[in-house]
């Protein structure tokens, strides 16, 4: 590319630190940064014209974990193990709203309902026997019972005759969430540059040589906070999992609000204001779903589709606004990774459908790691 000696000079010179995705962990991390170091230069680049992983294209979900998850987790993980991830969600969910301010991202606490299908009776029956046992586990998290049984009071159909609700779950704006923190970044003085994808980088003498299409450039410190791309850089442990999303057009009277769980957390809607937001379904073809080119699959849409009709809104007419996916990072452990690549060279990444609940958190700590090496 043909820069002038100011483009260069302001941009590209004397980078410190130079960030690869401008999503929640990497804004985050930035934001970490500048107020440890205010000095730093700091620089994001950003393969998107806006944040491509699922920063911008995820429910709003403010939660935790429902507790057919939780029991799953029990299954690959210690108790310690999934007591620590729950605790690390809240902790992370408290920071963004310390950060940000709930009215900024406006964060509402309405409560999280887990339902089961009629299929899943024997799910159903075992999340119910186990709501004390549950309970017990995360009251060093949450100093109080979580999860207690509640009726079905929305009018949905074909499923099991009691919900699992949990008072703690909260919705946020993820739009006015992103603009927040990139106007926040930039009062700071951090660079955001969009439609730039690394490509590769390596070591070099003082720092790290980082490649893209159009140029290469040298910073201190390289921190990798893609997330569901991460294996396009060497991250192996992290895999793409696409995630796709439709929301309704406004709906008079909507029977319900707050954020729903079904099928292990598989499939998730919630209320925005008269709206409803339905997503997920990658269980149906995990193969397909496992990719970090966005797009949408008939068999996903029309099983989103008929849920809506026959499950959630049974005698609602509705109409479907649009249609989106995102690229989540997944792996065989739900632990998120922050660690030391290289030399110089960072990551943090697997937030495994959570990132709005551990993004901020994991940014921050992500950051210290670089600061301290």
């Amino acid at each position: 590319m043909n820069f002038s000696f100011w483009e260069t000079d302001s941009w590209f010179s004397n980078i410190d630190y130079c960030i690869v995705g401008s999503g929640i962990t990497g804004l985050n991390a930035a934001l970490r940064l500048k107020q440890a170091e205010p000095g730093s230069r700091v620089l994001i680049l950003e393969k998107g014209m806006l944040p491509e992983g699922a920063s911008t294209k995820n429910a709003g979900f403010a939660c935790f974990g429902s507790i057919s998850e939780i029991l799953d987790d029990l299954k690959t993980h210690s108790p310690q193990e999934v007591v620590e991830l729950v605790q690390k969600r809240k902790r992370g969910l408290e920071l963004l709203r310390k950060n940000l301010g709930d009215d900024v991202i406006d964060y509402q606490e309405k409560g999280g309902y887990e339902l089961f299908t009629e299929a899943d009776k024997e799910l159903y029956e075992e999340c119910l026997q186990r709501i004390p046992q549950i309970n017990e586990l995360l009251q060093p998290v949450f100093r109080e019972d979580v999860f207690e049984v509640a009726e079905n009071k929305f009018g949905f159909r074909k499923i099991q005759p009691k919900l699992v609700f949990n008072k703690f779950e909260g919705q946020i704006d993820t739009g006015k969430m992103m603009s927040a923190l990139v106007k926040k970044a930039i009062e700071k003085g951090i660079r955001i540059l969009n439609g730039v994808e690394v490509r590769s980088f390596e070591q070099s003498k003082n720092g790290v040589n980082i490649n893209t299409p159009g140029f290469s450039i040298k910073a201190q410190k390289l921190i990798i906070a893609t997330n569901g791309f991460a294996s396009r850089l060497g991250i192996d442990e992290v895999k793409p999992a696409r995630a796709q999303v439709l929301v309704t057009k406004p709906i008079q009277n909507l029977p319900f609000e707050g954020t729903f769980h079904l099928d292990k957390g598989y499939y998730y809607f919630r209320n925005i204001g008269d709206r409803v937001l339905f997503g997920g379904g990658r269980n149906l073809d995990f193969k397909t779903e496992e990719t970090d080119e966005t797009g949408l699959t008939d068999l996903i849409q029309n099983k989103l589709r008929e849920l809506l009709e026959t499950c959630i809104l049974p005698e609602t007419e509705f109409e479907i606004q649009q249609s989106w996916s995102g690229i989540m990072g997944v792996g065989a452990q739900k632990k998120p990774i922050i660690k030391e690549l290289s030399k110089n060279v960072f990551c943090g990444v697997r937030l495994g459908g959570m990132g709005i609940a551990i993004g901020s958190l994991i940014g921050k700590e992500i950051a210290e790691l670089a600061i301290r090496s």
